[in-house]
């Protein structure tokens, strides 16, 4: 009975892969309220009802943050070894309870520790490392476009999820929308456990839905004899991503281009971070927008990353590589722009470029590591990747929150940030794909 009910998955009339990517949706969208868009979003509800200090909030957002990165590496490993379907539920019932806890808190170090455990479990398990490995195993010719699709959930959740928060907080206040939070993780739990896989072979089927190599290898000998089915067998495994080269992590770790990729993220992570957690004090307090207007504005530029699906058509056209430059610097454009701003139509248009110029990165990045490594490592490198990617997510908050109290206007901070994304376009530049290992490398023939 129990073995029965582990191994049943539903029919579709469509590829299994598709599955996972939404119930990946529905976990993101349950763990993005300890994100640091949303906490960004709605923090003014926060401060305004305890009193706390919006540096002392961004120190528990950035605690938070580089716990998930310590976590990361040992979450990759696991990925690689159970998947999804034993990782995201225990994620999300962790999730769930740091969200009671925060709804019940009173004291500053209990929103620490309630924070602090939330985010670090669910952004590797339920946001980052653990679906992205899942989607790099079901796909493999339509890798770029699903790591793209992917890569979107969490700031669409997060854009939905401000407004949820900020609408029930205005009625009920902050503390009943975590208590939402907390219900909604609880509720998902069942169907991850029902329907998440590792991989395709492990319920009979092929990356894509391709079919398998024994029937196509057939119907090719039909047509054009037995002696002719050797390489079309081989070309047939490419397709379906059997024969993938993949890179242990140990090999990818001792490779330039891995360290290069390392260094575009941290460049432009802690740049977007810095903006997204600055953006609602700085449009509110220096530009004199009201505080919807400010939020609504970082929901429209959070939510604009889902121009991350037209980054993953473009990326199969001229590489992901090419992509990730052209958005670099296009987001440093921006960032000049963003000094300028001093109205809301101004804010508006900023939003909109730089919600699509900055959205891909993190997408970007997880396909070259896919392209350059291929997939049977993928969670393991991944995790030794997230480490750098989260020191600098978790320090945005932080670097936003202390200059405005240290030094005063964000307009000197968003030209140095600028910076950070051109020096991150350098880097992706230099980032070429790296020689196969000595082992692995093909030999010319005698």
């Amino acid at each position: 009975m129990l073995s029965s009910l582990s191994n049943w998955r539903p029919g579709t009339p469509f590829y299994y892969g598709w599955v996972i990517l939404a119930m990946s949706f529905l976990a993101a969208f349950a763990a993005s309220g300890v994100t640091q868009v949303v906490m960004g979003g709605i923090q003014v509800f926060i401060t305004d009802d305890t009193g706390w200090k919006k540096s002392t909030l961004s120190i528990a957002i950035t605690a938070g943050t580089w716990s998930s990165g310590l976590l990361a590496p040992f979450v990759g490993r696991l990925a690689d070894r159970y998947g999804p379907r034993w990782l995201m539920p225990i994620g999300l019932i962790i999730a769930a309870i740091a969200f009671f806890s925060i709804a019940g808190t009173q004291a500053i170090w209990q929103f620490f520790a309630a924070y602090i455990l939330g985010r670090a479990v669910s952004n590797p398990v339920l946001v980052g490392v653990v679906p992205r490995t899942a989607a790099v195993n079901f796909f493999f010719r339509r890798r770029n476009m699903t790591l793209a699709l992917i890569s979107t959930f969490r700031p669409i959740s997060g854009a939905i999820n401000i407004q949820i928060i900020s609408l029930i907080a205005i009625r009920w206040g902050w503390r009943a929308a975590y208590r939402y939070m907390g219900i909604l993780s609880l509720i998902l739990v069942v169907p991850m456990l029902l329907l998440m896989r590792r991989r395709p072979e492990d319920i009979g089927l092929l990356p894509d839905g391709a079919e398998p190599i024994e029937s196509a290898n057939e119907e090719i000998g039909e047509e054009t004899g037995s002696d002719a089915t050797q390489q079309p067998r081989s070309s047939h495994r490419v397709r379906t991503g059997q024969d993938e080269l993949s890179w242990t992590a140990g090999q990818a770790l001792r490779t330039k281009s891995f360290w290069l990729v390392v260094a575009t993220a941290s460049a432009a992570t802690l740049a977007s971070s810095t903006i997204g957690f600055s953006l609602v004090p700085y449009l509110a307090d220096d530009v004199g927008l009201t505080k919807v207007q400010s939020a609504g504005v970082l929901s429209l530029g959070t939510f604009l990353a889902i121009g991350n699906l037209g980054w993953g058509y473009l990326a199969d056209l001229i590489t992901p590589r090419k992509c990730l430059a052209i958005a670099m610097i296009a987001a440093g454009a921006m960032t000049f722009f963003l000094t300028t701003v001093d109205s809301l139509t101004m804010a508006l248009v900023f939003a909109l470029v730089f919600g699509v110029a900055s959205g891909p990165a993190g997408s970007l990045e997880s396909m070259m590591l896919a392209q350059y490594y291929g997939r049977n490592s993928y969670g393991a490198i991944l995790g030794a990747f997230a480490p750098f990617q989260t020191a600098m997510l978790g320090l945005g908050p932080a670097l936003g929150a202390l200059f405005r109290e240290w030094v005063g206007p964000y307009n000197t901070l968003y030209f140095a940030l600028a910076g950070l994304y051109f020096l991150a376009a350098t880097f992706v530049f230099l980032a070429t794909p790296p020689r196969l290992p000595a082992r692995q490398r093909p030999t010319s023939p005698k």
